[in-house]
């Protein structure tokens, strides 16, 4: 298992790539290596993300988060 550090790490990563391919592919449409990689990184990327909030809690507020709302409260702050 990995640290939520090393996760969070992770889930950067992807992002980077994923938007980075995503703008590629704004001026490139027809690269389809670059596509298949935005496609594999993005499943990536969710796979992370899923990981790191099945076990550290969501990442993200306001209801874009599969988890129960709320339920941060009840997970170990940074400080702790």
């Amino acid at each position: 298992m990995m640290t939520s550090t090393e996760l969070l790490r992770k889930i950067s990563e992807y992002q980077f790539v994923t938007v980075e391919l995503n703008l590629y592919l704004d001026t490139h449409p027809g690269d389809e290596l670059a596509r298949a990689d935005y496609y594999y990184y993005s499943a990536r990327l969710k796979e992370v993300m899923e990981l790191y909030e099945a076990a550290y809690g969501p990442l993200m507020n306001f209801g874009h988060s599969p988890t129960d709302a709320g339920s941060y409260v009840d997970s170990a702050w940074p400080w702790e």
